[in-house]
């Protein structure tokens, strides 16, 4: 709960206020169908990812070929799918259990990154074994398409006016209505949905397509995916200092001094140095299947 003398921190007057932004979380509705921005912002995080990993697969010492890369989206977007829902079920909403068809409820909203990370990670391991390629340096090329959906992702949240930050008084923060009981003044809030679109997304994918484009980490396999989990880690553990805990979770915030997801971001972070440290060991030469030389 938002203690009453924080109501005095970035009032109405002075910032905007998201009603005034004219946003609303569906694109348009006919009949009993509505397309929601949500639900738009996955499909434009796949269509472009899939787009971007196509020219990565072009590049001499690609892991698969062309006819690869749609069999790989089937799988990837199943993982990310049900791992993201079990993930919001397992670490935010337990209780949901309780309510085995409220989990299959997805237009309900409710999806963990986390959890979407290891389903998509299970989901290319299938795929690696079925089609007898190397698993790791697959997960190098797909950790550097995700931040697109990263990015169109928490533009959705923004827009569905969900996920806020804390009251702050800086002059971009914004007043959410209905984030306070009634009766207390709507303080303005950092949009800290956007600044997770700004450091999980475009700040990420530069790290990314630097090191893919300018050094030789594609060919130590493990390396992009390590820098993925560091800076995604670090991105959304800094970022949750300027956001409201989920509701059901503010006791569990208080208790432990951080919030779910910045405890799930810890063993990422670990995991990301890990496979950093250990890259240049497992290079060996890769034979590309997609192009004619060799690559050392």
């Amino acid at each position: 709960m938002i203690l009453p003398t924080l109501a005095a921190v970035g009032t109405a007057a002075g910032h905007i206020r998201f009603a005034d932004l004219g946003l609303h979380p569906d694109v348009f509705s006919i009949g009993a169908f509505t397309l929601r921005w949500y639900s738009l912002a996955y499909i434009a995080g796949i269509v472009v990812g899939w787009w971007y990993l196509l020219r990565l697969l072009a590049e001499p010492g690609a892991p698969m070929a062309r006819r690869h890369a749609d069999d790989l989206v089937f799988y990837a977007t199943l993982g990310i799918i049900l791992g993201g829902r079990l993930g919001y079920v397992i670490f935010y909403a337990p209780e949901m259990m309780l309510r085995p068809l409220s989990v299959l409820r997805l237009w309900d909203g409710g999806m963990s990154f986390h959890g979407g990370v290891i389903g998509t990670s299970l989901g290319i391991i299938w795929f690696a074994r079925k089609h007898g390629l190397h698993w790791l340096r697959i997960h190098d090329y797909v950790a550097c398409v995700v931040p697109f959906g990263l990015f169109f992702g928490r533009l959705a949240n923004f827009v569905n006016g969900e996920l806020w930050g804390k009251p702050a008084d800086v002059p971009w923060a914004i007043v959410f209505d209905g984030t306070v009981p009634y009766g207390i003044a709507e303080p303005a809030r950092h949009p800290s949905q956007l600044y997770e679109a700004g450091m999980e997304g475009i700040v990420l994918f530069v790290i990314l397509a630097f090191f893919f484009w300018r050094t030789d980490a594609r060919y130590q396999p493990g390396k992009l995916t390590g820098i993925f989990l560091i800076g995604y880690g670090v991105a959304r553990f800094v970022v949750e200092f300027f956001r409201e805990p989920d509701r059901q979770l503010v006791e569990f915030a208080r208790a432990t001094g951080l919030h779910m997801g910045q405890w799930l971001c810890v063993p990422m972070i670990l995991g990301g140095v890990y496979l950093t440290a250990t890259a240049a060991r497992r290079r060996t030469r890769v034979e590309p299947t997609v192009g004619l030389d060799s690559v050392a």
